[in-house]
């Protein structure tokens, strides 16, 4: 049997549209991923994020012959599971709000970036800055706090964004100005020092 994890995610769809059993490979491959940012975006019990994942998943097969390969096939599966999440917040009136800080290491991304921007002064210790960046970030208004995690948390670039939320790309790049700003304006009342 060939090896599949050398296959791109298009050539794997392919495979997927011949032979289901297929599918499986997707699913390793973005389940982590997809579960991250569904934390991240919800902060859901892990019971929750497996229906949210278990229903994006069902989602992305069903709709897999509508999938356009000549778009990234990860934007896709985000903007599913985006969709997902969303309507389980909607239907369990759950309220969003973002960790900052989690279990693994790409989730300090965010902090250091936002971190590397504020002249943080000397007395102040890092746990500290980090429970007031949490707190900034959660003030934020749902849209701002999305593009954030999409950018600085699951690393994706503009397009990807765009494609994600369905948002033109130079909206994005408004959005994440407007939220870094906001975010700064949050922070200054919060006595962060920039």
């Amino acid at each position: 049997m060939e090896d599949l994890k050398n296959k791109s995610d298009s050539q794997l769809v392919v495979l997927t549209l011949k032979n289901q059993d297929h599918f499986e490979h997707l699913v390793d491959r973005y389940e982590k991923k997809l579960g991250r940012y569904v934390r991240r975006l919800s902060r859901l019990e892990s019971e929750s994020i497996e229906d949210v994942l278990q229903e994006a998943f069902i989602k992305i097969y069903v709709n897999l012959n509508d999938y356009d390969p000549d778009y990234s096939f990860s934007s896709w599966a985000y903007r599913i599971t985006h969709n997902e999440a969303v309507n389980y917040l909607r239907k369990n009136k759950k309220v969003t709000i973002i960790p900052l800080e989690t279990d693994d290491e790409e989730s300090t991304n965010l902090i250091e970036v936002l971190k590397s921007e504020i002249d943080v002064a000397e007395d102040v210790s890092r746990k500290d800055l980090i429970e007031r960046i949490r707190k900034a970030i959660n003030m934020l208004p749902e849209k701002y706090r999305e593009v954030l995690i999409l950018r600085y948390m699951e690393d994706m670039d503009y397009q990807e964004i765009s494609d994600v939320l369905h948002i033109p790309m130079g909206t994005v790049a408004t959005i994440i100005n407007r939220a870094k700003a906001k975010f700064e304006e949050i922070a200054t009342k919060m006595h962060l020092n920039y």
